[in-house]
């Protein structure tokens, strides 16, 4: 069941598009904020975001500044073509005015999950018996699957890219700065010992070793 995650402060319109998209059969998550739409990023696999602009604390066109590899489309009562050039040059997906037809709505949305569908097919990356399926958020070990959230996927990603190197923390946290919501060097400990425990459920070989003061590599 593809996830789509509403980002709308107004409690009846974000209602009323959850009512007809979850008749066609669609999972959907409600955010009314744009905070509370990157918890929901960090914690879920949503494949498709539809993003009010105004928005209180962090607005829509911050928001889709911080999401990359989602298909967006924003439903604004912005009309102005200088609003829709900037959210699609920004990186949003597709633009639809209120108010907007029903039918329209989810004709969108099935052309951006059709093309989402596309661009994710057969996104792996290996190294020896380690296998990441970054779409699905999971590591393959010896065919036993180690289930990650967003920012170990983009840590492990990280490494699986730079597989004989040592890759600092600095250029680590660089790296997921746009896609992780917590950003230090603190929380990127935490996310290794997370990643390190979950591995060990599945082996009791080690794969990821820490170099003292610079960063992290792969055993070899």
């Amino acid at each position: 069941m593809k996830k789509i995650l509403i980002v709308e402060d107004d409690n009846t319109i974000n209602n009323l598009i959850r009512e007809i998209l979850e008749k066609e059969r669609y999972k959907i998550y409600s955010a009314y904020s744009g905070t509370e739409a990157l918890i929901i990023l960090e914690r879920e696999n949503i494949d498709l975001i539809l993003l009010d602009l105004m928005l209180p604390g962090i607005n829509g066109e911050q928001v889709i500044e911080k999401v990359k590899d989602i298909p967006i489309i924003v439903i604004s009562a912005k009309v102005e073509v200088s609003d829709k050039v900037n959210a699609l040059l920004k990186g949003a997906n597709d633009y639809i005015t209120k108010p907007f037809c029903a039918e329209e709505l989810i004709a969108r949305v099935k052309v951006q999950l059709r093309n989402y569908n596309i661009k994710k097919q057969n996104i792996e990356l290996k190294y020896k018996d380690m296998t990441l399926r970054e779409d699905e958020h999971i590591l393959n070990i010896k065919n036993k699957e180690v289930y990650l959230t967003k920012t170990e996927c983009l840590i492990i990603k990280q490494l699986l890219l730079n597989p004989e190197n040592v890759v600092t923390k600095s250029k680590i946290l660089d790296l997921i700065s746009n896609d992780a919501q917590e950003c230090d060097e603190g929380s990127l400990k935490v996310h290794i010992s997370n990643i390190r425990k979950k591995i060990k459920k599945v082996t009791d070989k080690e794969y990821i070793e820490s170099v003292w003061g610079i960063g992290f590599k792969l055993k070899e």
